[in-house]
């Protein structure tokens, strides 16, 4: 399965980036192999407006199944739900750890954004 996974490094070793939109990188990954890619987001970071869904819009490009995150805002939510990603919220710690919790099947799909959008 393939999945994104915020992250403030470049590697699995690098610890969960909490913001969506605004994360340093986002990690594609195959869940059963752990190879990945890994994509800088200083764009979309830097962003006036419009980095949640910037962000999204690349995941469902990349085609996966889940996002693995600390925060995701509404309209970054809307657009994943549409693209047909589910959503993990309230993540931290180190991205490998994160997913092999992920892989062990102990994580929650989120129904809803869990932080308010910017205006």
């Amino acid at each position: 399965m393939k999945i994104a996974v915020t992250s403030l490094g470049d590697t699995l070793d690098s610890k969960l980036d909490p913001r969506f939109g605004r994360a340093s990188y986002i990690l594609i990954l195959d869940t059963q192999t752990l190879e990945f890619e890994a994509f800088d987001n200083e764009k979309n970071k830097n962003a006036f407006r419009g980095a949640g869904i910037q962000a999204a819009a690349m995941v469902s490009n990349a085609e996966v199944s889940v996002l693995l995150t600390g925060f995701c805002g509404p309209n970054a939510f809307k657009t994943l739900e549409t693209a047909g990603v589910k959503v993990v919220n309230d993540q931290a710690g180190r991205v490998i750890d994160i997913v092999q919790k992920f892989k062990q099947g102990n994580v929650v799909y989120a129904d809803g954004a869990n932080k308010d959008g910017h205006w």
